[in-house]
Order: structure tokens, then C-alpha cells, then sequence
């Protein structure tokens, strides 16, 4: 399994694929910080992206796990799917991101970082 990389800057499509090479095979975990505009990538678990994220001074309020399928066309490459998105006390009651705003940013995200 890779490390967890921050990412704040544009990086290619190739370099997703490469880390889910040596994890999951044709997939990356990854946690977005919807109020920074940015995303960590490559962990095992969705905690661990969100520990990082943490640490570098992210709110959790702000930090929903997602997954990307690197081999999957753009408009169905994303699942929300995570333990860290169960969160009674924001109104989120499973483990999918339920707000389709939030759901929004993500995505905008996501295309925003991966060229």
C-alpha cells in the first residue's frame, strides 16, 4: 500500500493510476477537505487520509472519504462510500455522503485535481 499524499495541486490521471497500483488495483480511497479545496489520496482506510488531513489542521466537519475508480469514465468514477462520512451530529446517517451540495464539491474537487 502507498502512502497517504496530500493533494492541493493539479496531478494527472496517470499518477492516480499509479498509486492504485500498489494498493487496490483500480481504485483510491480518498478524503477530500471540502473547505480547502483539496484531497488525500492512498491510504489503506479512509481514516488514515482523514488522520493526515487532520494533523495538517482540516476540521472533521469538513473531510468526507470517497472512493475513485481510476479506470471508469469521469461521470461515474466517484462512489461515496465511507466510515467516516456516518455522522448523526451533521445529519449524515449513512455511510454515503447524503447532501447532494456536498456531493457538488467533491466532484468539483476531484476535477479540478486530477488532469
Amino acid at each position: 500500500m502507498s502512502d497517504v499524499e496530500i493533494i492541493a495541486q493539479k496531478v494527472s490521471l496517470g499518477h492516480l493510476k499509479d498509486i492504485a497500483k500498489q494498493g487496490f488495483g483500480d481504485m483510491v480511497k480518498a478524503v477530500a477537505d471540502i473547505e480547502k479545496g483539496l484531497m488525500a489520496v492512498g491510504g489503506e482506510l479512509h481514516a488514515d487520509e482523514e488522520a493526515m488531513l487532520l494533523d495538517q489542521g482540516s476540521q472533521q466537519r469538513n473531510l468526507w472519504g470517497f472512493n475513485i475508480y481510476v479506470d471508469q469514465p469521469r461521470e461515474s468514477w466517484l462512489e461515496f462510500d465511507s466510515m467516516i462520512n456516518l455522522r448523526p451530529s451533521q445529519g449524515n446517517l449513512s455511510r454515503n455522503v447524503e447532501a447532494e451540495e456536498i456531493r457538488k464539491q467533491i466532484i468539483e474537487i476531484v476535477n479540478k485535481l486530477i488532469q
